[in-house]
């Protein structure tokens, strides 16, 4: 048996218990793929960690990202977790970012103040949705075709693909099919109300729906936040700074950041840790 540092971390939230959680191993070295992929199905988050030893020299460390499911290349809030988890325990980053190596490549993140955000990776797969899949994301949503304002893929790893839909209110309301979704990654997003609701503003409210991952809903989601933003920002239905929001549907209050940067998309959030312990396998 072997003795890991572990931290769960509460991502896109400043205050605990409202994010979206990822369990973190420190120093993962020497852990199997299959016992990695036992303790991800154990914690039952929607993403579980693990801390390595970069192989790419310009990496400050490498980061493997599993759901109850199966590895992903990317994940966002798994990413912003794990480098506060990293820089918590003492990591020192060896330029003015933090680089992480993970499935899709290399990763900046960077701090700002007690915030970080990563740069938003190139999609992986873009345009227009065919119409047999609209389709089916409307009859997997429950909705009617036309509900559907806009689409488009948004993959960044996952497999995203998202759909805009005329309000918040339309989108905390959908009960989707998840057995008839699979195997999508669907996002969805609409405007907030100009008004705002009890007195704060963000310009758009976001589901995500994984079930293919063995994530029904997941509560706050990184890597569709960034997909979403190429798009919304690329497509001039978003500014160029703006926040989310996402997990209100699962009683959580996740505030993602959107920033622009020259060509770079930041996609930034608050982290809490909330657990700290020795995980034995």
């Amino acid at each position: 048996m072997s003795q890991h540092r572990t931290t769960v971390v509460d991502v896109f939230t400043a205050t605990a218990l409202t994010g979206n959680p990822v369990a973190v191993v420190h120093d993962a070295q020497g852990l199997s793929d299959a016992q990695m992929a036992a303790y991800a199905r154990w914690t039952n988050l929607s993403e579980t960690t693990f801390l390595l030893p970069p192989t790419d020299p310009k990496a400050d460390y490498r980061l493997r990202i599993f759901t109850p499911e199966r590895e992903l290349p990317f994940a966002g809030h798994p990413t912003l977790g794990s480098c506060h988890a990293w820089l918590a325990a003492g990591g020192q980053p060896k330029g003015e970012v933090v680089v992480q190596e993970c499935g899709v490549g290399l990763v900046r993140v960077r701090r700002d103040g007690a915030r970080l955000a990563f740069a938003a990776p190139p999609l992986k797969r873009s345009g227009d949705i065919d119409a047999e899949t609209l389709a089916k994301v409307a009859r997997a949503l429950c909705i009617e075709p036309q509900a559907i304002r806009a689409a488009a893929w948004v993959d960044n790893g996952p497999g995203w693909l998202a759909v805009m839909l005329g309000s918040r209110d339309e989108v905390l309301a959908l009960a989707p099919d998840f057995e008839a979704m699979k195997p999508l990654e669907v996002g969805v997003v609409a405007p907030w109300p100009a008004e705002g609701v009890n007195g704060e503003r963000c310009a758009f409210e976001v589901r995500a729906f994984v079930p293919s991952l063995g994530i029904p809903e997941d509560p706050v989601t990184g890597s569709l936040n960034a997909g979403l933003a190429q798009w919304l920002v690329g497509s001039g239905r978003a500014p160029s700074s703006y926040v989310a929001s996402q997990g209100t549907a699962m009683g959580r209050a996740g505030r993602v950041h959107v920033d622009r940067d020259g060509e770079d998309l930041w996609i930034g959030g608050d982290c809490v840790r909330c657990i700290e312990g020795t995980l034995t396998l």
